[in-house]
């Protein structure tokens, strides 16, 4: 039998398992998504009881055909998502979603006795996201439903409840704490003050690499705490690249830029530009910008699709076009993107018809993106940073007119292509690589 580390990746549309063998490749995959459930108000969320019960079958299933030994179980998953329990060990309520609207208005009160909005958030590296700082939904809940409220005993975000289906241990990671969560004071790296304050009981973090030892399905399994995916996904280039400084630009629906080498704290500027801190599972910050460029790229695919009448694909067999993009530079237009943050994301069909064709509209749009990108890498930067080297995951890194327009734009730059296809998975199993042998 193949010894492996079983990594439960779960996004917001598809939820994976992967095995992972002594040499870190993947030696199975299954994917699978499930149809949204929705909460006591109506709003969708995910079917958390259908995924709590597809993970433990998986890991069942796996462990009795034969072929594979699981040394350890981790989890990567989507941040700004919390399970609440009781003094049973029960989970309350369903997985909010974290698009589920939050007024922001009504917590003024929260922030001002926390030294006002701007410097709350930037003391936590938390913009004022609404349901997307984990620390508004505790507010919320405690709040609008006492009755659920009254129960709770336990919090933990995403990966640690999956990590407590298999060990029944309440415990936290600094990667989850320290995701825009507004509970966790980058200043004094400890949890912010508030929530000794409000009575609110979190776990304390532990270092990534531990895990508690467990028996499944009468096998013994070393099983971690979870990571914060887009935390995750930054270690594989950590754990090889030892020697050198880089940015990893992780694209998809969300485009984020990371700095896991700033040794500056967060300044109201970068917050007001979408900046905002990760942090590794060894506790060290890391600068990021994060924004909403994939979903734009997104929308418009479909805006174009349907004015140009040709296949939502058809941006992926465009041929690089070298002259049109340094046209495009040179003019710098602006087109579909806001001025500075974007708060719209949806695609305008009447803006297509200054173009003749699709080939001239997407490029502006990519351009426009790249530009957006730039920005963002240069606000995360220490000043008198030399970080020249720009890694890219995800979905854009085989977009070349993304690319061509990245090194049109910052022309000092060097930038690889990371060929790992599942960056968070990998993280999550490369934190438990000591217990392939200590098991």
């Amino acid at each position: 039998m193949v010894n492996v580390i079983a990594v439960i990746d779960i996004g917001k549309t598809n939820k994976k398992i992967l095995l992972f063998n002594e040499a870190f490749d993947v030696v199975y995959r299954n994917a699978t998504r499930f149809d949204e459930v929705v909460d006591e108000d109506g709003y969708p969320c995910d079917d958390i009881a259908s995924i709590e019960n597809w993970i433990q079958n998986e890991i069942k299933r796996i462990q009795s055909e034969g072929e594979y030994t699981i040394k350890a179980i981790n989890f990567s998953t989507h941040g700004a998502s919390l399970i609440y329990l009781d003094k049973n060990g029960e989970r309350i309520t369903p997985l909010y979603n974290y698009l589920k609207p939050l007024n922001l208005d009504e917590y003024h009160e929260f922030y001002e006795a926390n030294g006002g909005q701007e410097e709350f958030s930037r003391k936590t590296a938390s913009p004022a996201y609404g349901m997307l700082n984990t620390g508004l939904q505790i507010l919320k809940l405690q709040k609008e439903k006492p009755e659920f409220w009254n129960q709770v005993d336990a919090i933990l975000h995403y990966p640690q409840y999956l990590s407590y289906l298999f060990t029944k241990k309440i415990t936290a990671d600094f990667t989850s704490v320290g995701a825009h969560t507004a509970t966790w004071d980058f200043d004094t790296m400890q949890y912010h003050q508030w929530i000794q304050d409000k009575n609110i009981k979190l776990p304390q973090p532990s270092n990534g690499k531990e895990a508690i030892v467990t028996h499944f399905n009468g096998q013994e399994i070393a099983v971690g705490t979870g990571l914060h995916d887009s935390s995750a996904s930054i270690l594989p280039i950590l754990e090889t690249e030892k020697n050198k400084e880089f940015i990893l630009l992780s694209t998809g629906t969300w485009i984020i830029a990371m700095n896991p080498f700033s040794k500056e704290t967060l300044t109201q500027q970068q917050l007001k530009n979408n900046c905002l801190c990760f942090m590794t599972p060894q506790k060290q910050q890391i600068k990021s910008s994060m924004q909403f460029l994939g979903k734009i790229h997104e929308v418009y695919l479909t805006a174009l699709s349907t004015y140009f009448k040709v296949d939502i694909d058809t941006h992926l067999h465009l041929e690089l076009n070298e002259t049109l993009c340094q046209e495009l530079v040179n003019t710098n237009a602006r087109v579909f993107l806001s001025e500075g943050i974007d708060s719209d994301f949806e695609a305008h069909p009447y803006l297509l018809t200054n173009y003749s064709n699709y080939e001239a509209a997407y490029y502006q749009l990519v351009f426009e993106i790249s530009k957006k990108v730039i920005q963002g890498i240069d606000l995360i930067l220490d000043e008198n940073s030399a970080i020249k080297d720009i890694y890219i995951s995800g979905g854009f890194n085989k977009n070349l007119i993304f690319i061509a327009f990245l090194k049109l734009l910052k022309t000092d730059i060097e930038i690889h292509i990371s060929d790992c296809k599942n960056e968070s998975a990998l993280g999550a199993a490369l934190m438990m690589k000591s217990y392939f042998k200590s098991i």
